[in-house]
């Protein structure tokens, strides 16, 4: 149905609502399309005759003769709205009655349901904002840190858009001299540059890889960092993990191997969003289970960016080699290890490389919190905005890069002008497919229907 709809998208006038779900003190519903206004006059106590774009009417939205609601209305008036059509958005009381009768009326006068993206879909069909931006509307609204917001912002503000179109502009200035090379082939006449040509090309290669390369930390700000927290059994990385997310999240018991399997919950630290991983005690062990947990905890270490190595004061501790432990768990995190059960076991002499914390009372965790914060911020280091956190993003970028890896190797060897110019092409639809310049149907159904509904 969706992908039907999409197909001829602008013949509809749509609506939904754009506020929570649930009873809350406003919620607001978005009409969309051709007839937005007519469709609106026709449930609104008032006349909107005449009114003008970016205007607020008070009024009662009716049924038939009966009062539904006292609402504000805004008027919009195409191109200036957020889709690029005429748009109506009505606030009432946030009843969940009030709002789900209101939009039975609006069907019965016209306007269908919007689709999960819809106005946001038609935003971008309107020239209104490009493919990436529409992403970074869905990233917006999903981000839960001021990291992963401050991503979303800048992608959706079209900076990264504009880096994107820069490249593509300079790639079109050689094709086109290329082409014209095609125009005069029996002259065997050159207008492009060769050794300018390449220049250019290893340098739109590099910016590219650097994009793919920053996938992983934006990834990691967009869907939390991931930070594992391993040692050995009873070393308390569950009563760390419960301290960290201030509650009980994982059993705490003095038995060995009690964590059987990894848990994992979430919290912001500093502005950006942590994916913490409790792990099953790490030991030789004959039980099939433990084993299997064990087995898990490593796959999840490998896959964390921080890994918080918990030692047990009570037993004795010196701080391992770094070398020795990202050798054990073949890792390439941030190593961070600390000397825990400082509350019962305090010690003047421990090593310089070891945190000391107590998990139990708290002791220490104001340091650890600070360091997890300055690894986050380290993400930034370089002052850059451009960050890629879409996988889609990242396929383009690479196909981009393999095709002008053949445009390269082809110049160098003396390969036809016109095969060049088809790579050079390729290149280009692989930038532009990243801003929606190239798109087909199915890949707009894809992005769109996983939007929420209202957006």
């Amino acid at each position: 149905m969706y992908l039907c709809r999409m197909q001829d998208p602008m013949n509809d006038t749509i609506a939904a609502p754009i506020t929570g779900n649930g009873n809350t003190a406003v919620g607001v519903i978005r009409i969309s399309g051709k007839q937005s206004h007519e469709i609106a006059q026709k449930c609104f106590s008032k006349s909107l005759k005449g009114a003008k774009g970016y205007s607020l009417h008070y009024g009662h939205f009716l049924e038939g003769d009966n009062i539904l609601d006292e609402v504000i209305l805004a008027l919009f008036k195409a191109p200036k709205s957020f889709t690029g059509e005429n748009v109506v958005e009505i606030s009432f009381h946030g009843s969940a009655f009030i709002l789900a009768k209101a939009m039975e009326i609006l069907g019965q006068h016209g306007a269908r349901p919007a689709e999960p993206g819809e106005f946001t879909m038609r935003a971008y069909l309107n020239g209104q904002m490009d493919l990436s931006q529409a992403e970074a509307v869905a990233d917006l609204i999903s981000s839960q840190s001021s990291a992963a917001h401050k991503m979303a912002m800048y992608q959706l503000k079209g900076g990264y858009s504009e880096m994107i179109g820069d490249l593509k502009k300079r790639l079109i200035k050689f094709a086109a001299l290329l082409e014209l090379e095609l125009d005069f082939a029996e002259e065997d006449v050159e207008f492009a540059d060769r050794e300018e040509f390449q220049k250019l090309i290893h340098e739109i290669i590099q910016v590219c890889t650097q994009l793919v390369d920053s996938f992983r930390q934006g990834n990691a700000i967009k869907n939390g960092i991931p930070v594992a927290i391993v040692g050995p059994p009873n070393a308390g990385k569950s009563t760390l993990l419960n301290r960290l997310l201030k509650e009980n999240r994982a059993i705490v018991s003095e038995i060995a191997g009690t964590t059987r399997d990894t848990i994992e919950d979430e919290m912001v630290i500093a502005g950006h969003r942590f994916r913490f991983i409790d792990t099953a005690g790490i030991r030789e062990t004959a039980d099939e289970i433990e084993k299997l947990g064990i087995q898990r905890s490593l796959d999840s270490v490998r896959k964390a960016r921080i890994v918080l190595w918990v030692h047990d004061l009570s037993r004795g501790v010196e701080a391992f080699s770094e070398a020795a432990i990202r050798k054990e768990l073949a890792i390439d995190a941030k190593l961070i290890q600390l000397a825990n059960k400082l509350d019962a076991h305090h010690s003047d002499t421990i090593d310089s490389r070891l945190l000391p914390i107590s998990a139990k009372t708290g002791e220490g965790m104001e340091e650890l919190e600070k360091e997890l914060g300055d690894y986050a911020a380290s993400l930034h280091a370089d002052g850059s905005d451009m960050i890629v956190s879409n996988q889609r993003h990242v396929r383009a970028l690479k196909d981009c890069i393999e095709h002008l890896n053949t445009a390269s190797a082809g110049l160098k060897s003396g390969l036809s002008t016109d095969l060049v110019a088809f790579d050079l092409r390729r290149a280009m639809e692989s930038l532009g497919a990243i801003t929606g310049e190239i798109t087909t149907d199915d890949l707009l159904g894809t992005i769109f229907s996983e939007f929420c509904i209202g957006k």
